[in-house]
């Protein structure tokens, strides 16, 4: 039986982990952390518990490719699917702006906050109307399809492609610079930083979330992907974690075996790096393999950034059912790295509709600040400096707090500090590049990258996981995963089993 040794215990290691078992390999998964799942992750804190990832997940909707797939990893089968009635809730003065799943309530409401932007409000809803159908294709990857299944994929894309291409070279300054008014303009602008950054990526989430292509599996991100390490071990997969790869021994174009930190060495007859591209190819390979695609990347943040994110982590003695799950809401003299970087608004997201994430009559809030490279730089000349870089998340999850206070006085002495994350702990955990939750942002210039994970000059050795394709995240990577046995399956002339 031929042997795959799986680098990175994450969805898309779990995903090919799954699928390496169900299509007759003896697979092993070698993992960094104690605890698999990567980024797809959360932690206990204080009586609390903190979920670390899913904001809203593509592929929830029963009877949809996605959804099938998701039920095969073991990801969803049989779980309850909680749908939020508003993407986001954004304050400006005396409005709400709110991003409702229904979209004619959406329309209505825009349209009853200014009347005169009727014409752009229906133009775009009914953009995000015709991005609803989306299904996100889950089977063969492009590289495998012959001639006639490309031609019937790219017809199956037409409507969407023509979406995309319109808001593709769209800033989010631009897009909200034709609203008249002053809360619709906030709502769009608020969703990214200055820059050139492309609305695209705005504009598919709420077609998947208004179309209930997206939601929240109950549970969270952890029990997710401890749902998935279940499955893979009762196909017969191994784990071991705690068990980070420093080295793999290449002759003459073949992987022989790889090193963890433990020292343990593990041969196979297959390799496939599920892990953070970065780290796989400075780091594991040396810089000895390049890919010009990634290098290209790497080393053009400005075209092509990453986005990372302070995470913190709030405990509140009290109930919010009467406010949406997520809300922006503009703050004063909020500062953040050493009081370098301003903000004027934070993003809170409350988990009431989670009873197993807090004490009964308690509630776990989590707030996501923005960061980029400028920020990334800053923080990872922080870390060098422990007490410090310790210091500052305790003061910005304060702020935090304080700001909470004046936007619910009735808070106030009700809020407790139970974690900070910043874009280094990311790092710390998972190798992640510079802290990114995700692959390269999408921006008006930029070259969306479609990589099959081949690596040049290696036969037995190939990358999979969010980075290969836009616009990375958990979808990319549960497919990427099936998609790299996929390839193994036709290499290796046997057919392959998806179900």
């Amino acid at each position: 039986m031929r042997r795959i040794v799986i680098i990175g215990g994450g969805v898309a290691g779990l995903s090919a982990g799954i699928f390496a078992q169900k299509n007759g390999f003896e697979s092993i998964i070698l993992e960094k952390h104690h605890t698999l799942g990567g980024e797809c992750t959360g932690w206990d804190r204080q009586g609390y518990h903190i979920d670390g990832c899913i904001h809203w997940l593509v592929g929830t909707k029963e009877g949809t490719p996605l959804r099938e797939l998701w039920n095969t990893v073991g990801a969803l089968e049989g779980i309850d699917i909680y749908q939020p009635d508003s993407f986001m809730a954004v304050e400006h003065n005396d409005e709400v702006v709110h991003f409702y799943r229904d979209i004619n309530r959406l329309k209505s409401s825009w349209l009853e906050i200014s009347p005169e932007d009727k014409d752009i409000i229906i133009e775009f809803c009914e953009d995000i109307k015709s991005l609803q159908s989306f299904n996100m294709p889950t089977g063969k990857p492009m590289d495998m399809m012959n001639i006639i299944e490309k031609i019937k994929y790219l017809l199956s894309m037409k409507d969407v492609g023509m979406i995309m291409k319109k808001y593709d070279k769209v800033t989010f300054s631009e897009f909200a610079s034709r609203f008249k008014h002053p809360a619709l303009k906030m709502a769009i602008q608020s969703f990214m930083p200055e820059g050139e950054y492309s609305v695209s990526s705005i504009i598919f989430a709420l077609g998947t979330f208004t179309g209930d292509q997206s939601s929240i599996p109950i549970g969270g991100s952890k029990a997710m992907a401890q749902r998935m390490v279940e499955e893979y071990n009762t196909l017969g997969g191994v784990v071991r974690a705690s068990s980070e790869v420093v080295d793999i021994d290449i002759i003459n174009g073949e992987v022989k075996s790889v090193r963890c930190v433990n020292g343990h060495l593990y041969e196979g007859d297959y390799f496939i790096a599920a892990c953070d591209a970065n780290a796989f190819y400075e780091k594991l390979l040396k810089g000895k393999y390049q890919d010009p695609e990634f290098q290209k990347r790497f080393n053009d943040p400005i075209l092509y950034p990453l986005a990372s994110n302070i995470y913190v982590g709030i405990g509140y003695e009290g109930t919010m059912e009467n406010i949406p799950r997520t809300l922006k809401f503009p703050v004063k003299s909020l500062n953040i790295l050493q009081g370098d970087k301003p903000i004027e608004h934070l993003q809170m997201t409350h988990y009431a509709y989670e009873a197993e994430f807090a004490p009964k009559g308690h509630t776990v809030i989590t707030f996501a600040i923005n960061q980029f490279q400028e920020e990334l730089e800053k923080w990872k000349s922080l870390d060098s400096d422990k007490a410090a870089y310790r210091a500052e998340k305790e003061r910005i999850g304060q702020e935090v707090i304080r700001a909470m206070g004046e936007r619910f006085p009735e808070m106030i002495g009700k809020l407790k500090l139970l974690d900070v994350a910043s874009p280094q702990t990311y790092e710390h955990y998972c190798n992640a590049y510079r802290g990114a939750f995700m692959g390269f942002w999408p921006t008006i210039e930029g070259k969306q990258l479609q990589h099959s994970g081949n690596i040049k000059g290696l036969n037995n050795l190939v990358l999979s996981g969010q980075w290969l394709q836009p616009p990375g995240g958990l979808p990319i990577a549960v497919i990427t995963g099936k998609d790299t046995i996929m390839r193994l399956c036709k290499k290796l002339k046997k057919p392959f089993i998806g179900a």
